[in-house]
């Protein structure tokens, strides 16, 4: 019998007993319908509904559904009679070099409640929150004072420090602070605005936009040199993703394209990439950018390309991109023959995580015990295969495709410093790919050349672990002073600039 029935015996208005009966029945319905929607959601965030999409779409998705879950979780703890007990993942360290705010919280007395004796501390309970400030706009005001001299008549005041946009309200943080909101974070002009006016601060979009176009043009050197030192690697990656040009007149918008140049992640020294924004596919474009350059070209199976090989460069072909073909069409019809590459070519792959950290001696030992057989064994499966598959099908054209870049494909294995695939460079231009989604398109070629540039200064800086707004920062200062000669010291590299 539960406290209910007790009641219902007892002199208390039964009235009032039906009524709370009523609320207990609603709870309990509410609890089984947020724990059904609950089962429901985990299924779907952690079932094969996730596993069916990609990329950016599955971030999305990740996204949502861990909301919707924690605020499901958060009514049912409203909902519960006592206090659930919730089903925490490990908290993850907070990082060492945040700024700690100390708070003390003291009894509010030192003395026992009980007996009045002094309080003696044994310990503390310590425990920590991550906090934000959001932009804070705050004034450098300059105070030179001026002296006179009366016998000559003369007056010294301290010199104007040379800034980039001379006379300009705008200190470096700022600058570096639009300039990342907008090349980094992908939010248009009108949105910092938006910002900036939630805390009292006008910045109108023309202002805004006369500042990037100048700090443009001040960091252009900077970009230029970096493709120079690019090309003095001997292994690049290259990729090309299509962009969105306002077309003038028209009131409509053209294809153009970003070209991402990236330096080989097994080689020694810096990372770098390089953006090349053209306004079209051809391969004149990677011709011109490359000049003179002969070395090893990590690239996809565009038609593009295939001239600078013809005129010296050595091709390499990606495995990530023979793979996708496989997965293609297993995804599409569960083929046990793109299932058997696909294992096969995972084996290239756990060779190379052994090779994680080695020098180039060692991994070219390991590619060669290791590498070289299975690449033999997939070569062979592969051109036996082919005689048994139909012609035309899915599968027959992954294996093709496989086949027609073989000797691209195994070159990786016969050194120890070049990579398995082009994965580098697509992780570069990633970021990008997401970015267009919000500002749609670029206003006209100047503002795509520009953007370039500056993404080739960020991207690069994110490759060496370096903050992009502070390393902007600290670059717009030094650059007004700095001579050509100096100009690498100012590159964003871990060992130029900061630690």
């Amino acid at each position: 019998m539960n406290l209910l029935d007790e009641l219902a015996r007892t002199d208390v208005d039964p009235a009032l007993v039906a009524q709370v009966r009523a609320l207990l029945a609603e709870k309990d319905f509410r609890i089984t319908a947020l724990t059904h929607e609950l089962a429901y959601y985990k299924r779907v965030r952690f079932g094969k509904a996730s596993e069916a999409l990609v990329g950016e779409q599955r971030l999305l998705f990740d996204e949502t559904v861990d909301m919707d879950l924690a605020a499901i979780d958060e009514e049912l703890e409203g909902q519960a009679p006592a206090k659930r007990q919730r089903n925490r993942a490990g908290r993850q360290p907070l990082p060492a070099e945040l700024e700690p705010i100390e708070h003390r919280h003291e009894p509010e007395s030192c003395q026992c409640g009980r007996c009045g004796a002094d309080l003696v501390k044994i310990g503390e309970d310590v425990s920590e929150q991550l906090d934000v400030e959001p932009a804070r706009f705050f004034v450098h005001r300059h105070i030179r004072p001026q002296y006179a001299c009366r016998p000559c008549e003369t007056v010294t005041a301290a010199p104007i420090p040379p800034a980039v946009i001379d006379g300009g309200m705008a200190a470096v943080g700022l600058l570096a602070w639009i300039a990342v909101c907008k090349y980094l974070d992908h939010l248009p002009l009108y949105r910092i605005e938006q910002i900036a006016a939630r805390a009292g601060v006008p910045l109108a979009r023309s202002t805004m936009g006369e500042w990037i176009g100048r700090i443009g043009v001040a960091l252009q050197p900077l970009a230029d040199r970096l493709a120079e030192l690019l090309r003095e690697r001997s292994c690049l990656h290259a990729d090309e993703t299509p962009v969105r040009q306002l077309d003038p007149g028209s009131g409509k918008t053209k294809h153009a394209y970003l070209w991402a140049y990236r330096s080989n992640a097994l080689d020694d020294g810096p990372s770098m990439v390089v953006f090349d924004y053209q306004t079209s596919r051809a391969g004149a474009h990677a011709r011109a950018f490359l000049q003179d350059w002969r070395g090893h070209l990590m690239v996809d199976d565009y038609a593009g390309y295939k001239a600078l090989f013809t005129a010296g460069l050595t091709e390499l072909a990606c495995l990530a991109h023979i793979r996708r073909k496989f997965f293609d069409v297993h995804a599409a019809s569960g083929s046990p023959v793109a299932e058997e590459a696909m294992r096969r070519i995972a084996q290239l792959y756990a060779i190379e995580q052994q090779a994680a950290g080695m020098a180039a001696p060692p991994r070219l030992a390991l590619r060669e015990q290791h590498a070289m057989p299975v690449l033999a064994d997939l070569h062979i499966w592969l051109t036996a295969t082919q005689l048994t598959v139909a012609t035309g099908s899915g599968t027959a054209k992954a294996i093709e495709h496989a086949l027609k870049r073989w000797p691209a494909l195994q070159r990786y294995a016969n050194s120890g410093s070049l990579p398995i695939d082009n994965n580098a460079v697509e992780n570069a231009i990633r970021p990008i790919a997401i970015g267009k989604k919000n500002w749609l398109f670029t206003g006209s070629e100047r503002a795509g050349r520009r953007a370039a540039a500056i993404q080739s200064l960020f991207a690069t800086a994110k490759l060496n672990g370096l903050d992009p707004a502070r390393w902007l920062a600290d670059t717009l200062a030094k650059l007004p002073t700095c001579p050509n000669s100096k100009i690498d010291s100012l590159l964003p590299f871990a060992n130029s600039t900061q630690a």
